[in-house]
Order: C-alpha cells, then sequence, then structure tokens
C-alpha cells in the first residue's frame, strides 16, 4: 500500500513537468519558423480527426444538442393552430408526445448498441483475415461512423425534446415541430440501419477491402508524383554547383529526437531551417523510416564563409551575413520538422499504403487461409500502382529556396548569386525499391504456388508497358530472374517448373523487345500450342 501511494505522489510531482514538456512541443510546433508548412500541418491534422472513430459521432451528438433548442424556440414562435395545418406535423398531447419520444430514445440507443456490436465482430473478424493494421480502414469507414452518430445524435435530441414537454394546459406546452423531426429522425435511423447490414456485409469483402487499399495509394503516389515535368526545377538542378561541391563541407551529424516511424516529413521547415543557418540538410532517413535517438538521420552541411549565398539583407545595407552555428535552437526547429510517433500510422506514405496490399497477399497465402485468388489479386492492384509510378515524373530529391528580389542590389562577395540556392536533399524510395517491398515479399511466400508465380510474372509485363528508361527494365528483368528461381527451388514437379520457365523466358524475351510497346504479351505453354495446331489440322482438313 505504501509502495502504491509512493507511486501516485511521483506521478503527481511529474505531471507538472508533463504538461510543460507538451506545451514546449506545441510552441515549437506552430511557432513562427515554422508558418511556411501550417496549411500542411493543418490538413494532417484535419486528415486525423476524420480518420478517429470518435470525430463524426461527437459531431452528430453536438448538432442534436444544437437542434433541439432550436427547434423549440421555431415552435414557440408559430402557432399551435397553424402547425396543425401542416400534414405530416405532430398535432397530439403531451402525454403522447412523451411517449413517442422516450419510444424513440430508447430504441435508437439499443440499435446504436447492436451496430456497435457488428461492428466489433467485423473487427475481430478482419484482424484474423486481413491482418491488424487493415483495422483502420474499417475503423474510419465514413459510412460507419455517421450511422453510429445518426443514432446516438437522435438520441441526444430525443433527450433534450423530452425535458421541455410539460403539461398542454400551459400556452405552447408541447414543442410539435420538434416532435415531427424526431418522428422523422426514428424513420431515417431505420432506414440507416438497413444500409449499414448491407455496407458491412460489402466491406468485409476482401476484394472491397483492396480495392480502398488500391484507392489509398494511388492517392498518395498523385500526392508525390507529378503527371508533368517542372523545367524550371530542372533548370535549378543543372545551374546548381552545390550539388556536386557540399558533400566537401563542413559537416554535421543530425541524430532522431525520439525514437519511432517518421509519419510526417515538413520539406519547407526544413529549407527554412536550412536557409536561416547557411547550409544544406542532408536527409537519409525517408517517409515511413524506423529511426532510434541514436540513430544518424542526416548531416547539416555548413557552407564555406566565402560562399556567395550569405550575403543577406540586414540594418546595414552592405553587411555580409556569415553563416549560423548550429545551436539549441537550431535542433528544436529541426524537432518540430519530424512528425515521429511510435507506431506506423496511415499518412502520405506510399509504402505504407501498398504494404497494406501486400499483407493482405501474405495472409492469404498462409496455410490457414489458402486463398490464393485473393493473393492474385493483390498482385494485380500493386501492378496497376507501381504502373502509375513508373508513368509519372517521380519527386526530386533537391529541394531550394529563391532568393529575395532584391538580393541582386546587394554587393556580393562572391560573383553573381544563382536564381535558386540548395537546401535540403532528401532520399526518396526508387521503383526498384516499391517493387522489391511490394511484389518482391509475396514472391517470398509464394514459392510454392505456380498461380502466383504466374501472376507476378505477368506482372512484369505489365509494367513493362509502362516503363520510360532502361534501368526501370533492369528492375523488372532482375525481379523475373528472382520469381523464375523461387519456382526452380519450390515448386513440386518437374511440369510445373517447365511451365514457369517457359513463361519466363517469354517474357524477358518480351521485356527486352525493343518494340514491346506495340505488342500484345499473351504467354501460350507447349502443351496449349500443341493443342492449337491440331484444331487448326482438323478444322483446315474439314
Amino acid at each position: 500500500m505504501t509502495q502504491h501511494k509512493g507511486t501516485n505522489r511521483d506521478s503527481i510531482k511529474e505531471s507538472p513537468y508533463r504538461t510543460l514538456h507538451w506545451l514546449r512541443k506545441f510552441v515549437r510546433l506552430w511557432s513562427l519558423q515554422t508558418l511556411t508548412d501550417v496549411p500542411e500541418r493543418l490538413h494532417n491534422l484535419w486528415q486525423k480527426m476524420i480518420g478517429s472513430y470518435w470525430f463524426i459521432p461527437t459531431a452528430c451528438v453536438l448538432l442534436g444538442i444544437l437542434l433541439a433548442p432550436t427547434l423549440i424556440a421555431i415552435d414557440h414562435q408559430f402557432d399551435s393552430e397553424s402547425i396543425k395545418n401542416i400534414g405530416i406535423a405532430f398535432t397530439g398531447n403531451d402525454d403522447t408526445a412523451r411517449a413517442i419520444v422516450t419510444s424513440i430514445a430508447s430504441a435508437v440507443l439499443g440499435v446504436a448498441g447492436t451496430t456497435f456490436s457488428i461492428t466489433i465482430a467485423v473487427l475481430s473478424m478482419a484482424s484474423s483475415q486481413f491482418g491488424p493494421r487493415l483495422l483502420r480502414n474499417f475503423l474510419t469507414d465514413t459510412p460507419n461512423q455517421f450511422v453510429l452518430g445518426a443514432f446516438i445524435g437522435t438520441f441526444s435530441y430525443s433527450l433534450l425534446i423530452l425535458k421541455s414537454i410539460y403539461k398542454s394546459d400551459v400556452a405552447s406546452g408541447v414543442p410539435q415541430l420538434a416532435v415531427t423531426f424526431a418522428i422523422v429522425m426514428a424513420i431515417v435511423c431505420a432506414l440507416l440501419l438497413v444500409y449499414f447490414v448491407q455496407h458491412m456485409v460489402h466491406a468485409i469483402q476482401a476484394s472491397h477491402v483492396i480495392q480502398g487499399a488500391s484507392n489509398d495509394a494511388i492517392s498518395n503516389i498523385h500526392y508525390w508524383y507529378r503527371a508533368y515535368c517542372d523545367t524550371e526545377h530542372n533548370r535549378h538542378v543543372e545551374d546548381s554547383s552545390d550539388i556536386n561541391d557540399y558533400r566537401d563541407w563542413h559537416k554535421i551529424p543530425i541524430y532522431a529526437p525520439i525514437s519511432g516511424y517518421i509519419v510526417q516529413l515538413y520539406t519547407e521547415s526544413l529549407v527554412t531551417l536550412a536557409k536561416d543557418y547557411g547550409g544544406v540538410i542532408e536527409m537519409h532517413a525517408h517517409l515511413g523510416a524506423f529511426v532510434t535517438d541514436r540513430n544518424v538521420v542526416g548531416h547539416f552541411y555548413q557552407r564555406p564563409e566565402q560562399h556567395g549565398s550569405h550575403v543577406q539583407r540586414s540594418r546595414n545595407r552592405y553587411l555580409a551575413i556569415l553563416p549560423r552555428a548550429v545551436d539549441a535552437l537550431f535542433w528544436q526547429r529541426f524537432a518540430a520538422s519530424l512528425h515521429i510517433e511510435r507506431r506506423r500510422t496511415h499518412s502520405n506514405d506510399i509504402s505504407y499504403s501498398l504494404s497494406q496490399m501486400t499483407e493482405i497477399a501474405i495472409r492469404a497465402l498462409s496455410p490457414g487461409i489458402n486463398d490464393p485468388k485473393t493473393a492474385v489479386n493483390c498482385v494485380q492492384s500493386l501492378t496497376m500502382c507501381i504502373s502509375i509510378m513508373m508513368r509519372r515524373q517521380p519527386p526530386s530529391p533537391y529541394h531550394f529556396f529563391t532568393p529575395p528580389d532584391d538580393y541582386d542590389q546587394i554587393p556580393l562577395v562572391a560573383n553573381q548569386p544563382r536564381p535558386a540556392i540548395l537546401a535540403v536533399v532528401a532520399r526518396r524510395p526508387t521503383i526498384s525499391d516499391f517493387i522489391t517491398t511490394s511484389l518482391g515479399e509475396i514472391r517470398h511466400y509464394a514459392m510454392a504456388d505456380l498461380m502466383v508465380l504466374k501472376a507476378l510474372c505477368q506482372s512484369m509485363v505489365d509494367l513493362n508497358y509502362a516503363r520510360v528508361n532502361d534501368a526501370q527494365r533492369q528492375s523488372l528483368l532482375h525481379e523475373l530472374g528472382l520469381i523464375e528461381r523461387a519456382g526452380q527451388d519450390n515448386l513440386g514437379y518437374t511440369e510445373l517448373i517447365a511451365d514457369l520457365e517457359a513463361m519466363c523466358k517469354q517474357a524477358r524475351e518480351f521485356i527486352n523487345d525493343k518494340d514491346a510497346h506495340r505488342k500484345h504479351f499473351a504467354y501460350v505453354s507447349d502443351f496449349d500450342a500443341h493443342i492449337r495446331s491440331q484444331l487448326r489440322r482438323q478444322f483446315s482438313e474439314s
């Protein structure tokens, strides 16, 4: 008992320090140095709130609480005889109104409990079949949240309406319009219950879950990959000499502030930080990577004092400001430029979205489920997502900042300044990385399944239609060789091995063909070719 009291006493003493820690973190997050990323931070905060299970139901409850006094006030502005002229309006006495509203409140609360029980059962089944990381897709399902919110919002509204019903001998004792709206909401809730059951039946289907994960991945791809080439940025890359020189400057290692997964990386804040301290920040850890507080996640390269980009405006018009030394404020601003959490959560990370489909495929290939058709469906969806990435312009690792308009008016230590100055170099996963971490993992678990291996082989052919350079072709040929090797070492029959080898050989020839973009690939095995020749011979003889 004494130890328990001591523990409570220590936690009480630590609570002010914890509050001060979170307050400092909030101040750093919304400081003036991070105003460039405020729209993105607000967007991420909004997405996090929308993705939570409580936001929409809470909004519905607040809406019900606001509607009740509003409709009661409107009721008091109308005469009861005028309301009776409305055909669907409630015109009963106070006892009838109280009985109706009480029945509605008790009924919708019971149905809300039923829908919550159904949701928990679906989550339990989805966790065992699709994986625990797919639970967020069910919890953030907007129709599911809205149905639950409508039930508890109607319950809250009915309670407040019930409080305002009193004896009919008092003027305007029965809020007739408010009771009518409660009846309408009860009918809507009954229809929503039918919709909820139908929606959950479709939500637990594997094809629906895969499509949702695929749509999420495509949305993130469109966020990072552009449909056009940024000619101005390419000009900055060609004109910048710092890209080849910055590694020769004095560098300072940058450590992760805490351990966890990098959920968000605010590039604009890093650019502003590099500009203020006169250097280049090179990030080695990418979005979604796991780091510890001892990991070197990047380096800060300090520009030499003679570098021309250090000239800035100050009180003295002709004073050249030298680069600032790294201090405590630098590390605070760098920590505010990263969002690290202990668990990997949903963000605009492409690899996280692709890993959801990969996990579904791996679960489908497990002995307990044994559903290769679902794995093939995941392979096809992953192929579609990677194909989109191959056809679009990848994100550039280089980020620049543009000097002010009066920059040229300041006397310079060096020659004419560049139109843009290098600030941040960020590492991005390549197409080869995405193929390895998605289709490559499925290949590892499908080594003894010919259907999935042939689907992976077909995937390489489909991706070949979208390739735009020779590096992508080499990545496809490398993965195709691994697929063939996996089948040779793990398939149980020589006929199956020969079938896979023949398909891989035809796929390799098709990928190496320079004119493959204008041809159609269709694998034909030796047995099928023999059957077709026999059928053609019989047809010609007849």
